[in-house]
């Protein structure tokens, strides 16, 4: 297969660079996180881009990140929290084996602070969190192979957990 191992979709905060990159150490394979792969290119942080050129560039950068990371990346994937809005990006998931990491508003609370430099949610974050929640996680759904709650639990739990319903195997 050619192709990421897994890849991971779903809210900001939900854990897919952390568990992302134990996924990668307990398949022994490497990690590839398109959000980075963007502020890499980019040489500045996400929030900036939204900021001084808007979230249409953003979107049309982080489109080709995740072109180029399926085409070239075997190990473990992350994709960026509203990656998923793209219907072409949509179509380049089919058939990969996509673990879509949910949460609820309360855990994401805890996690994120919902007062941190993210540029989708700058005022009443947890109603922006819960309406960005509505508009995507069908998308989540639609492009997952398997959904794994990450609701209290450590990420060491959530990357087993994603390893049994992806039925991968450890290779430490």
């Amino acid at each position: 297969m050619t192709g990421p191992q897994v890849v991971l979709v779903g809210p900001m905060g939900s854990g897919k660079s952390t568990v992302g990159a134990l996924l990668a150490e307990l398949l022994g394979a490497p990690y590839r996180d398109t959000d980075a792969d963007i502020v890499a290119a980019q040489g500045r942080e996400i929030a900036d881009i939204f900021i001084e050129d808007g979230e249409e560039h953003f979107r049309a950068l982080e489109r080709e990140a995740v072109r180029t990371a399926v085409a070239e990346h075997e190990g473990v994937l992350a994709l960026g929290g509203g990656a998923i809005l793209d219907a072409g990006t949509r179509e380049l998931l089919t058939g990969l084996p996509v673990a879509y990491l949910s949460m609820d508003v309360e855990e994401a609370v805890r996690r994120v602070g919902l007062n941190t430099a993210r540029p989708l949610l700058a005022v009443n974050p947890r109603r922006q969190w819960r309406e960005l929640m509505e508009a995507r996680r069908h998308l989540y759904t639609e492009v997952a192979r398997v959904v794994v709650a990450t609701d209290d639990r450590t990420p060491e739990e959530v990357a087993d957990a994603v390893l049994d319903a992806l039925e991968l195997k450890k290779d430490v």
